[in-house]
């Protein structure tokens, strides 16, 4: 599976959380699969609410969290789109809501796992926050979720 999503405004996301620290090209790589695979899970169990409500297109309704207002997002929505039908038939359509609130949501997402990195990054005195250090966010998530 290609990434969908470019890179730049992923690495955005991680040096607002990173501070004056580095950001590799690969950790922005790294994280970008990341978010494109949660995209792509959202929209799979988004995908079989609208199917039981047989409709064919995706809602807000039909992912588990709110629409935001009014959002300043750094990810594009027509990436998030396509991310969103990653996994599904082509025959869905996702709606420009449910696309704002995906991106909303997978930017909070990024956000979380970015701040996270960058305390790994700190923890190991670095100045760099590296493929590895998004890695270890996963690796570590069982432990306090």
């Amino acid at each position: 599976m290609s990434v969908e999503l470019p890179f730049a405004p992923v690495d955005t996301i991680i040096r607002r959380n990173a501070g004056e620290l580095r950001v590799s090209a690969e950790a922005a790589a790294e994280l970008a699969a990341r978010i494109q695979d949660r995209g792509a899970a959202l929209a799979t169990t988004a995908a079989e609410h609208a199917t039981a409500d047989g409709r064919k297109t995706l809602m807000v309704e039909d992912f588990a969290f709110e629409a935001s207002p009014d959002p300043e997002l750094e990810l594009p929505i027509a990436p998030v789109d396509r991310i969103a039908r990653l996994d599904i038939d082509d025959r869905y359509r996702v709606s420009k809501d449910a696309r704002i609130a995906l991106a909303a949501e997978l930017e909070s997402f990024a956000d979380t796992v970015a701040a996270a990195a960058a305390i790994l990054t700190r923890h190991a005195a670095r100045r760099t926050v590296k493929e590895a250090d998004v890695a270890a966010y996963f690796e570590l998530q069982p432990y306090y979720e």
